[in-house]
């Protein structure tokens, strides 16, 4: 590509719509006769449904319909078998939706759901993970397709032969993905067709998911997510809303509206599983690490098995010559844990930088310069070098930047008044991924361009980036470039995750341009007397491109002050740097890198699901009771980049930035607070009551 727009700071193209209100999500599209759907929850952990009465939500004004499993369409099983709604009297954990009612309006909905009468045969259930869990087994695989276990070397001999060992176990709770537009659809049927306008990262997989479950031809079913107000992993396949919603169209033969509520996205939708990760580090006087070993252990459901691949962020992050990995699983009778942003690498890295912080305080050796040390240009876990590897540019630029040269490395030795001073890193990496995707150019006889694909904008400007590499790819002035996306009639195209979005369809888009330019030259005249179209599937090409350990890399540095009597946590400042490859975009990029960490340092301070024993559901399910980091919470933030040239990627040389702000936050954040304290906190959040009276601790 030639240098135009790919690198520039475009503002968002849609950013005026946003601002305005006029851009259209899931459930405000126009719609005649449109009905309203409202999703009824179990109110059982376990069990079975023995008596659904309806006659007094059907009685109730506006009410049109209650589906259930004894009413609703039938859906043939699938791959996903926690969106098999209303199809069975199984009840498999507390809040599983187990019936819908339809109305004219959201209240008749609302209030109907709350007439709706439900007998239970009820179970016994168990819904609390523990490190001695009898049904702690091996799961086949961890998400998505990573080896449960890995060994190197003789891990034991070489743990207790080392003069410097750390064990230490870390545990982190629940955290609830909570983007701002909830899981949402319109659906439609028309003449045998099914038209969704649904909130999710990927309209080509709820396509294929609807299509498997109704047993249609994919082609007879539309999936439309113009503008989708967050995700963050949670919306990656198809979920509750888009499938009820479309039951409930079927039964009633009207359009209907489904959103959940707040307070139903915590469970149903997916979450991050607590995790209790064991971490031991051993190394020699001189802190290079000898044996590392990182053992996991999470929890699913007991619909469908999602194993977190925690420990496979430590695999590669820094080499031993003795190694093992491992990975354990429980089944529980509660809702399915599903993608949270950085899915393993985050709470992994948590567990493993903050052992390098307690490693680096083991052997007295900096932070910084422990983890220069055991920086490795060939990748431990496959054995072949990295792609690129900027992780020390990314420590050095990082430390000159946040003025660590000038910290004293021993706990409480920074006051300001009742305020204990602390600062902490942590390093941090992501894997660059690409996966197929397809796109048509097409030039037009007034000079201008439309590019389509099926990508998503969560929120994150992919619409933008995606036009910007279009217009480089087709040699013009973006302005001369219209681009479409979001829409499952438009090229299938990869899902707007594990932040290979960008990278997987500008590949697509790249390809579209150049064939396009070539079908051009062989025309008469600058611009065509009709339109000319190039449709590129990259199937083949990435399919063919070779496994090499590709990987996005970050530092992040953090201060803290906790009051040395309260023990309330305030973050003075938080600094990263990042070497991702090839940035599109610096406006959006920065917003991506910005909002990774304050959701990271959120992780470390605030967020916690509190989960009732008694009733497998969470008890804190709304934004009054899950805190999260606010705007006051953050006094300075910034995210810097390394330029960074890596030609084993893909044709526009980006790795994706989706994630790795949030990697190695929460534990630069954690390490800044023992700095701070001389307290170790090894169970997030850090809240204030585990600090209380931190003067008189250490």
């Amino acid at each position: 590509m030639s240098p135009g727009a790919v690198g520039r700071a475009y503002p968002r193209l849609e950013g005026k719509e946003k601002v305005t209100g006029t851009a259209r999500y899931a459930v405000e599209y126009p719609v005649d006769e449109v009905t309203y759907g409202w999703a009824v929850p179990s109110a059982v952990v376990r069990g079975r449904i023995t008596r659904i009465d309806t006659a007094e939500a059907l009685a109730s004004p506006g009410v049109l319909a209650v589906l259930h499993h004894g009413n609703a369409p039938r859906l043939a099983p699938g791959p996903q078998p926690e969106v098999w709604l209303l199809q069975e009297p199984a009840v498999h954990y507390r809040g599983e939706f187990i019936a819908v009612v339809v109305a004219t309006s959201l209240e008749a909905a609302r209030e109907g759901a709350r007439l709706v009468r439900i007998d239970y045969d009820a179970g016994a259930h168990s819904t609390v993970l523990a490190a001695d869990h009898p049904g702690l087994y091996r799961p086949d695989k961890v998400n998505p397709s990573y080896p449960t276990d890995t060994a190197e070397g003789d891990f034991d001999a070489g743990y207790a032969a080392a003069p410097v060992r750390v064990d230490v176990t870390y545990r982190t709770p629940a955290y609830h993905n909570n983007p701002m537009e909830p899981h949402a659809t319109t659906a439609q049927w028309r003449d045998g067709r099914l038209l969704v306008h649904d909130s999710t990262q990927g309209a080509s997989l709820v396509r294929a998911t609807l299509a498997d479950m109704f047993e249609m031809p994919p082609e007879s079913i539309r999936v439309v997510a113009e503008h989708v107000g967050g995700g963050f992993g949670s919306k990656g396949y198809a979920k509750a809303s888009v499938v009820l919603a479309a039951l409930a169209a079927r039964h009633v033969d009207r359009p209907v509206r489904l959103a959940l509520t707040r307070q139903q996205l915590f469970g149903p939708i997916g979450y991050r599983t607590p995790i209790i990760q064991r971490v031991r580090l051993a190394a020699d006087a001189d802190g290079r690490l000898t044996a590392i070993c990182h053992d996991a252990i999470s929890q699913t459901s007991t619909v469908r098995e999602f194993a977190e691949q925690t420990a496979v962020y430590t695999r590669s992050m820094y080499a031993a010559p003795h190694r093992r990995t491992t990975h354990r699983l429980v089944r529980l009778d509660v809702p399915t844990p599903f993608w949270m942003r950085a899915p393993g690498e985050c709470p992994g890295a948590y567990a493993l930088e903050s052992a390098m912080d307690e490693l680096a305080i083991a052997a007295g050796i900096d932070p910084v310069e422990l983890r220069i040390r055991n920086d490795a240009q060939v990748d431990p876990d496959q054995g072949r070098p990295f792609t690129s590897r900027n992780l020390v540019a990314c420590l050095r630029e990082g430390a000159q930047r946040f003025g660590w040269a000038d910290r004293d490395p021993t706990p409480r030795a920074r006051r300001d008044g009742r305020w204990l001073i602390g600062t902490g890193v942590a390093g941090s990496s992501y894997p660059a991924r690409n996966r197929p995707s397809s796109a048509t150019a097409t030039a037009r006889p007034d000079g201008s361009f439309l590019v389509r694909i099926n990508a998503t904008d969560i929120g994150t400007g992919a619409r933008t980036a995606v036009w910007q590499v279009a217009a480089d790819a087709l040699g013009v002035p973006p302005e001369r470039v219209e681009i479409r996306i979001g829409d499952s009639d438009l090229p299938t195209a990869a899902v707007a995750g594990g932040s290979m979005g960008t990278a997987s369809w500008s590949w697509a888009v790249i390809r579209a341009g150049q064939a396009l330019r070539e079908k051009l030259r062989n025309l008469p005249g600058d611009t065509p007397a009709d339109e000319v179209t190039a449709e590129v599937s990259t199937d083949d090409e990435v399919g063919g491109q070779p496994t090499l350990p590709r990987y996005a890399y970050g530092a992040q540095f953090a201060e803290v002050r906790v009051d040395a009597d309260t023990g309330e946590v305030r973050l003075n400042r938080m600094l990263g740097v990042f070497a991702a490859g090839r940035i599109v975009n610096p406006t959006t990029a920065r917003s991506q890198l910005l909002g990774g960490m304050t959701m990271g340092l959120s992780m470390a301070l605030h967020e916690e699901g509190l989960l009732d024993e008694r009733y497998g559901d969470w008890v804190n399910h709304d934004l009054a009771t899950y805190h999260i980091t606010a705007c006051p919470d953050v006094e300075s933030i910034e995210a810097y980049w390394l330029d960074e040239q890596d030609d084993e990627l893909n044709p526009a040389g980006v790795k994706g930035i989706g994630e790795i702000g949030i990697v190695g936050a929460a534990a630069a954040v954690a390490n800044a607070v023992h700095h701070a304290t001389g307290v170790r906190i090894r169970d997030l959040p850090i809240r204030l009551d585990k600090l209380v009276g931190v003067s008189a601790l250490a």
